[in-house]
């Protein structure tokens, strides 16, 4: 089955142009393309789309308030978001993320870094661009103030090998590579950091990570 996304952006010439390489893709269909945030929230909760692809600056609504709605903490049935930006150091990505979104991009990322997102996301993952996670999340860990929450539970020593990978912006498939254990088990050491943290998802989990320095 087709994944089927909602494209959010106020340039009609970048939704068009995300619509056509999306839809080239034979198991991704754009449902939707809307021109601000309050359309996009309207049109996730009419048309139910797989995943969001949220532009962060736009009129009425911003991206990141629209996924405050669509993916916060508050909402039963979040819809998984990546956020795609021109910025690569913007305070507006990490607002998004905290707000819910399963990761970010640049526009300029290309069509395969794309593709893998919007599937990353649709399969309960996070792909942030490897070119600004780091140094995003960092910059960012390092202007918070007050010590990050701790784990409920200590970490072994897998998962924190799980957690520094996951705050390199690797899929579950590279970080089962990687670590030499299965994608599977990948899956059950996330579900334990996510409890341990009090994390929603693997986004808030890479940005412990930096928080506590851990990368």
């Amino acid at each position: 089955m087709s994944i089927r996304v909602l494209i959010a952006d106020d340039q009609n010439i970048v939704r068009t142009g995300l619509t056509m390489l999306l839809d080239a893709q034979p198991d991704i269909e754009v449902v939707a393309a809307a021109a601000d945030g309050c359309q996009a929230v309207s049109l996730a909760r009419r048309l139910r789309p797989d995943v969001g692809l949220f532009d962060i600056r736009m009129p009425l609504m911003d991206g990141i308030e629209a996924t405050r709605q669509l993916a916060g903490p508050d909402v039963v049935d979040p819809l998984p978001i990546v956020v795609i930006t021109t910025f690569d150091l913007d305070v507006y990505v990490y607002e998004a993320l905290k707000a819910g979104a399963r990761g970010f991009l640049l526009k300029d990322a290309g069509p395969a870094l794309l593709t893998q997102a919007i599937h990353a996301a649709a399969d309960g993952e996070a792909l942030i661009a490897p070119s600004v996670t780091v140094r995003l999340l960092e910059a960012f860990a390092a202007s918070q103030s007050g010590r990050p929450a701790q784990p409920i539970e200590p970490l072994t020593a897998r998962e924190e090998q799980v957690l520094v990978t996951v705050a390199q912006g690797r899929t579950n498939s590279e970080i089962a590579t990687e670590l030499h254990i299965s994608p599977s088990t990948v899956k059950t050491h996330l579900a334990s950091l996510m409890r341990k943290l009090g994390a929603r998802n693997r986004v808030e989990v890479a940005m412990w990570a930096h928080e506590t320095g851990r990368t």
